[in-house]
């Protein structure tokens, strides 16, 4: 029992010497807080000394008369009307004439034309080429598509019933032509430059295939005849001298047609009789 008492009386000494601690920290700081910082006056000054004083010449009604008097400015208010009008004397500006000319506000605005561009836009694009597709070789230098049939440009139109002589022998040179064209094409794309108002039943156009003039292609092979004065008549002389297409034999009897023997050890089993079989 007496173990308890003293544990009991050391607990509440422990206490109170940790309040009188927090108390006196508490001390301390206010006297700090206290010392640090001075007493500050505020000074006002006195308003009745920096008003104008007004001289009665200024003053213009009689002072004399009482009505006057009860309707004239003191001197206070005079101050401050005149400090006002000071601030709103200022030039007023108008927005639609801040930054322009007197000349430009006063004369009435005028619509002109628009200036011409410096250069011809659509000369100066090149036109892209149309590729065409699934061509169908109707004759030679005419080319059917999908929805448009198109004639090559630089050579005369070509009939599919075109006839031929040579040798006192009549050949449908025509339809050969227009063989030989289908097998040129064999369905490839066609890259036409199309002009801008193509259109009709029958479009003319310069046309390749690969990078192959197809116009300048029948001509060389004798399957075309150019237009006069177009750049693809020395290849049509070249072609008639060659004895080529439409200016010498019919292509498919191979009979006319001699067979080169470049190698000379061939040439020779050819003269040699054929073994009875």
């Amino acid at each position: 029992m007496r173990q308890q008492l003293i544990t009991l009386a050391g607990g509440i000494a422990a206490l109170a010497l940790y309040t009188g601690i927090l108390y006196a920290g508490a001390a301390t700081i206010r006297d700090r807080e206290s010392s640090a910082s001075p007493d500050f006056v505020l000074e006002t000054p006195d308003m009745g000394e920096a008003e104008p004083s007004v001289a009665p010449e200024d003053v213009p009604f009689d002072m004399s008369d009482p009505q006057a008097a009860d309707t004239a400015p003191d001197a206070g208010s005079q101050g401050k009307s005149s400090s006002h009008a000071t601030e709103t004397t200022a030039r007023a500006i108008e927005p639609q004439q801040f930054g322009l000319p007197d000349e430009v506000t006063t004369k009435p605005l005028e619509r002109i034309e628009p200036r011409k561009p410096l250069s011809d836009t659509s000369k100066d694009k090149p036109q892209a080429p149309t590729i065409l597709l699934q061509p169908v070789a109707l004759a030679a230098g005419l080319i059917r598509f999908d929805k448009m049939t198109l004639q090559l440009d630089g050579i005369e139109p070509e009939a599919a019933e075109r006839t031929c002589e040579s040798g006192g022998k009549s050949w449908p040179c025509g339809m050969v032509a227009r063989t030989a064209f289908r097998n040129f094409l064999r369905a490839r794309a066609v890259s036409c430059d199309i002009p801008g108002d193509g259109t009709g039943d029958t479009v003319t156009a310069h046309c390749t295939v690969g990078g192959q003039d197809l116009a300048a292609w029948l001509v060389a092979n004798g399957w075309a005849t150019p237009l006069a004065g177009s750049a693809l008549e020395e290849q049509a002389e070249a072609a008639r001298k060659a004895k080529v297409g439409f200016y010498g034999d019919d292509p498919r009897d191979f009979r006319q047609t001699p067979m080169p023997f470049d190698d000379p050890s061939a040439a020779a089993t050819m003269d040699e009789p054929a073994p009875d079989l």
